[in-house]
């Protein structure tokens, strides 16, 4: 039951570690929506179109009302970066308006969303609140980006991560385990912590790709040659990724319900104990306890 004071089009959805904040919808669905592993917005009524101002700012002032101390905000839906410089800023001015002790506004966020923003653009949005921004990467390698039909590349993603860093901007980057199946395993673990590696986000968060509406559009990107991973191979390629990674400060976290694993340390202080941990689940099962199938969801 929806308590707030705002008429959501469902289902909205949003990061783990939003739960506390106040999902703002400034837009319906993801503009570009095209992802083969991704079923969030596939339904009729989730059809991509930013909400009009004038509502944004009915829903701001209503809930400030009724909840004047609220803190912290997401904007939804899938990639409301997507949004015009112009209009993130009549967003966050507004919520600066009607919310003064507002601490942080995050957002969903598709490589493709900066490429138009300048970095005093976005340094500007920074300073209006938005502190960070989950950005899906997925992978590093650009073989399986093309067989997700993801539309973005290496250096795409690369040059987003790095331009919001110039602006003070955290990046929060999500990596799907599994993404490239048995073929193109090792490659994406290669691949993706080289990116990483080259553009230094402040966290990194691993999810296990699944298909709850079914598995066939995913499978027609990789014309018929994904064999998806089991359990112990899935741990092998988050090892891989990890043992790559070469960060200095970054917080890692593989605590997404869809993991088996969970694994949780700051890169590169507790690389090894992760390594380790991983290692001991691959060889000795049932040393570490991993989530049962009937605990595991999106």
């Amino acid at each position: 039951m929806n308590y707030l004071p705002i008429d959501y089009i469902e289902p909205v959805f949003r990061p783990p570690s939003e739960a506390r904040s106040l999902i703002l919808q400034v837009s319906n669905g993801c503009s570009y929506n095209r992802c083969t592993f991704c079923d969030m917005y596939t339904s009729p009524q989730k059809k991509f179109k930013p909400k009009a101002i004038a509502e944004i700012e009915k829903d701001i002032k209503t809930v400030a009302e009724k909840m004047p101390g609220m803190t912290r905000f997401f904007l939804a839906d899938g990639d409301a970066m997507t949004l015009s410089f112009r209009r993130l800023k009549e967003i966050l001015e507004c919520i600066n308006q009607y919310f003064p002790s507002m601490e942080r506004v995050t957002a969903y966020c598709l490589p493709r969303n900066i490429k138009k923003k300048t970095v005093e653009e976005l340094a500007e949005l920074k300073g209006l609140g938005l502190s960070m921004v989950y950005v899906g990467c997925e992978s590093g390698d650009d073989k399986v980006l093309e067989c997700v039909q993801k539309g973005e590349t290496f250096e795409t993603s690369k040059d987003a991560l790095v331009k919001l860093k110039a602006a003070g901007i955290k990046s929060s980057v999500m990596i799907l385990n599994g993404l490239g199946g048995r073929k193109f395993s090792e490659q994406h673990a290669i691949n993706t912590a080289r990116l990483m590696n080259e553009t230094q986000p402040e966290f990194v968060s691993t999810l296990v790709v699944s298909f709850p509406m079914g598995e066939e559009r995913f499978r027609a990107g990789f014309n018929g040659d994904y064999e998806p991973l089991q359990q112990s191979d899935l741990f092998t390629e988050i090892r891989t990724f990890i043992a790559h990674l070469e960060l200095k400060n970054t917080v890692f976290r593989s605590d997404h319900a869809s993991n088996y694993l969970v694994l949780k340390g700051d890169l590169g202080a507790d690389k090894q104990a992760m390594l380790d941990k991983i290692d001991l689940a691959l060889n000795k099962p049932g040393a570490i306890p991993l989530r049962q199938e009937w605990q595991r969801g999106l």
